[in-house]
């Protein structure tokens, strides 16, 4: 969250630097101050002068190396005010290690002997230089190059040797590599060594991230070793960071160990996403050369995005951890993480996005080149909410949950892809229908480069439900774009008493409609018998295979095609395409690739034997109410005894509760009448006969053949015809009907 402030992180690191300078800068020449520099008393000269000295030098050394040398150009002390001045004064410091060359030098001091005040109403300028190689030089040799200089200079500079207190009412500047400033008067007590810069404080960083530090008050202070600045402000180009105070903590070597931020602590970050982040305080951890190594946010972190990207987030603190060159690398949200997106229309060519709302215990971001996220894995249970996208059909939110996510992120700060594992759960809710519920072991969700989900990939024990329909499977896909769950690795779905596996199962969740693909079978259960049916009137489950199946969930009526196969008990219908209501038990089935419907019937022989009758025509229809098979497009008929074609048929069929057959199975159909119509054949032993018209009555064998001069022909005794011929399975009967009388044809012939 607190990537577009990363780089003040080291704006505060520089200016830290800087402001050690001027601590250091005014405590040497304090310290410098306070030693008696001027020596005894000189003889007097003139009315009001009474002594002047020219080309004055002082050292004084210790264990024969110089500490210190004065040198001026010219020492006057005046006879009534008894005041020492020093002109061109030049001091050298070179320290007890013999490790320095920091120099002091203006034009005018003064020294009052009855006050101790020390005075340099001109310009004094200081210089502070570490000198490495001093101690393996002759004593007082300066040092070949002068690299890296520190310089200050002030106005109105004045010391009490008897009080240790110093001050400077002017313009205090100071100039080192990294960064220049300056600061309106000044107050320093060097007993308690205790600076304090009264007002205007300002801090200029040079380089390519330069940046400048305000304030309106600095309090330095030896021990312990800090730095407090009071209504702080740091800006830089595209960036800024306000706090009411900023306290720098210094090593024994001035390095800055920590910097403290606290008060209302705001940063913020302009441009075409801008950025403010608010905390009460914020505590930096320096490395070495002013490298920031950590910070932390506390007190309740909130983070605003506005422009290109528009979010918000909060967190009870935020912890970042830096690398090289103050890059960030990772930044840790902990105590109830919320971060937010709100929905986005379609703009230009960036489709409209849907919302997301995170919540967790913590959440780590992991941050590429030290200025964009490249991941984010949340700590414990976490949940996401997915807002509906403005403009489009969908209603209501989705919840996400599991024990931990990833998130990766594209170039712009937008999420590419989430991963959620274990014990992931989706939750989708829509204002007039049942809830979407689905759980899985792992999920990933992608998101589309111009905005919104791609798709979301749930694996591993996938449960599924809506309203009465569940389903199970090794995984499951959904699609936004058509709104779409497409379900495999051996997917189970059921459904008011239908289950249904294949090897893939896909659901268009705006129709209800449900589409299954590769070795489909269904099972429908919970069936209460009709008595008063015949084909599908049984309780016992209905059965039925194929390649393929459609079926929607308002109507409950399924599609099935490609080698479909229904049946219940001995009822047996195949064809290419099969269509099933179960709400109204009816079926219809269809023929298709030179592929013919087939099913198969039972009827009762004379002796009570069962006998199964099997059916093939191009196109059945079966109302289990009316207990009647529509059969067209060219039907043929096989039994045991006999063969029938015709265009066209009608089976009626005994009701379910009169079957009392020996021997029958409980759901065979037993055929009750059939009625065929066109092109009527029938093949019975060596009889064969034909017509248009054909009723047929398995109770007692009987034929009725009409239409057409029908005719039956034997090989053995001829043919006969008439209007209506009515013949028998059971016996050598035949009844001729011709214009208005009839007759009775008998031949003799063994029964069966």
């Amino acid at each position: 969250m607190p990537v577009p402030v990363q780089r003040l992180r080291r704006a505060f690191a520089l200016s830290a630097a800087a402001i050690v300078v001027v601590v250091a800068g005014f405590y040497v020449y304090a310290r410098l101050r306070a030693r008696p520099i001027i020596p005894g008393p000189v003889r007097s000269a003139g009315s009001e002068v009474q002594q002047s000295t020219t080309g004055f030098t002082y050292s004084h050394s210790e264990g024969g190396r110089t500490l210190f040398t004065i040198r001026a150009s010219k020492e006057i002390q005046l006879k009534q005010s008894g005041r020492i001045q020093l002109q061109d004064v030049s001091i050298v410091v070179y320290g007890r290690q013999a490790n320095r060359y920091d120099q002091i030098y203006g034009s005018d001091f003064e020294y009052d002997p009855q006050s101790g005040e020390i005075s340099a109403p001109g310009e004094v300028n200081i210089d502070l230089e570490n000198d490495l190689e001093g101690p393996l030089r002759p004593d007082q040799v300066p040092p070949k190059e002068l690299k890296n200089p520190i310089h200050l200079s002030t106005h109105g500079m004045t010391f009490n040797r008897n009080t240790g207190f110093a001050s400077a009412t002017g313009t205090i500047e100071f100039r080192v590599p990294q960064a220049s400033g300056s600061a309106v008067g000044a107050y320093y007590d060097s007993r308690a060594n205790l600076l304090t810069l009264r007002s205007q404080v300002r801090v200029k960083l040079a380089g390519p991230q330069g940046a400048t530090v305000l304030a309106d008050h600095a309090l330095f202070t030896k021990e312990p070793r800090q730095a407090e600045l009071d209504s702080v402000r740091v800006e830089q180009a595209e960036r800024s960071l306000e706090c009411r105070k900023l306290t720098f903590f210094l090593r024994d070597d001035n390095t800055l160990d920590r910097a403290v931020a606290s008060g209302d602590v705001r940063g913020a970050a302009h441009g075409p996403t801008s950025a403010l982040l608010r905390a009460p305080q914020a505590d930096f951890r320096m490395g070495a050369r002013n490298q920031v190594r950590s910070a932390a946010l506390s007190g309740g972190v909130a983070l605003e995005l506005a422009g290109e990207t528009v979010a918000s987030g909060t967190a009870g603190r935020a912890l970042l951890d830096f690398g090289p060159r103050n890059r960030l690398r990772k930044v840790s949200a902990v105590d109830g993480v919320r971060f937010t997106q709100p929905p986005r229309p379609a703009q230009g060519k960036s489709l409209a996005a849907q919302g997301v709302d995170l919540t967790a215990q913590a959440v780590d971001f992991f941050v590429k080149d030290g200025k964009r996220l490249d991941q984010a894995v949340t700590a414990g249970p976490a949940q996401i909410t997915l807002l509906p996208a403005p403009g489009t059909a969908l209603g209501g939110s989705t919840v996400v949950t599991a024990d931990q996510f990833q998130a990766s992120f594209d170039a712009r700060n937008h999420l590419r892809s989430l991963h959620g594992a274990p014990n992931t759960r989706i939750v989708s809710a829509t204002p007039g229908k049942p809830d979407r519920v689905s759980t899985s072991q792992s999920l990933t969700v992608s998101f589309a480069p111009r905005g919104g989900i791609a798709g979301v990939l749930q694996e591993g024990q996938v449960q599924y439900s809506e309203g009465p329909r569940t389903a199970t499977a090794g995984q499951a896909r959904y699609l936004p774009a058509d709104d779409t769950l497409v379900l495999t690795g051996a997917p189970r779905v059921s459904e008011s008493g239908l289950t249904t596996t294949a090897q893939t199962i896909r659901f268009d969740r705006r129709s209800g409609q449900a589409t299954a693909e590769g070795d489909v079978k269904s099972t429908y259960v919970d069936l209460k018998e009709q008595p008063g049916g015949a084909l599908l009137a049984s309780s016992d489950p209905i059965h039925v295979t194929a390649r393929s199946a459609t079926a929607r969930q308002d109507t409950g009526v399924a599609r099935y095609s490609g080698q479909a196969r229904l049946w219940q008990g001995a009822n047996i219908v195949q064809a290419p395409v099969i269509t099933f209501d179960r709400p109204h038990r009816t079926l219809t089935a269809q023929a298709a690739g030179g592929e013919l419907v087939s099913t198969v019937f039972v009827e009762e022989s004379q002796k009570g034997r069962v006998i199964p009758v099997n059916v093939l025509c191009g196109r059945l229809s079966y109302v289990d109410a009316e207990r009647q098979a529509h059969l067209e497009g060219g039907v043929t008929s096989k039994s045991a005894d006999a063969t029938l074609t015709a265009d066209q048929a009608t089976v009626v069929l005994a009701p379910r509760a009169e079957r009392a057959e020996p021997g029958a199975p409980p759901s065979a159909s037993r055929v009750e009448r059939v009625l065929a119509e066109g092109h009527i054949r029938v093949q019975e032993g060596g009889r064969q006969a034909q017509g248009d018209h054909l009723v047929y009555t398995p109770e007692d064998g009987k034929f009725v053949l009409t239409g057409g001069s029908p005719s039956i022909f034997d090989a053995e005794h001829g043919s006969v015809t008439g209007d209506s011929l009515t013949f028998f399975s059971r016996d050598d009967r035949v009844l001729v009907e011709s214009k208005g009388s009839t007759r009775t044809v008998t031949r003799t012939r063994v029964s069966k």
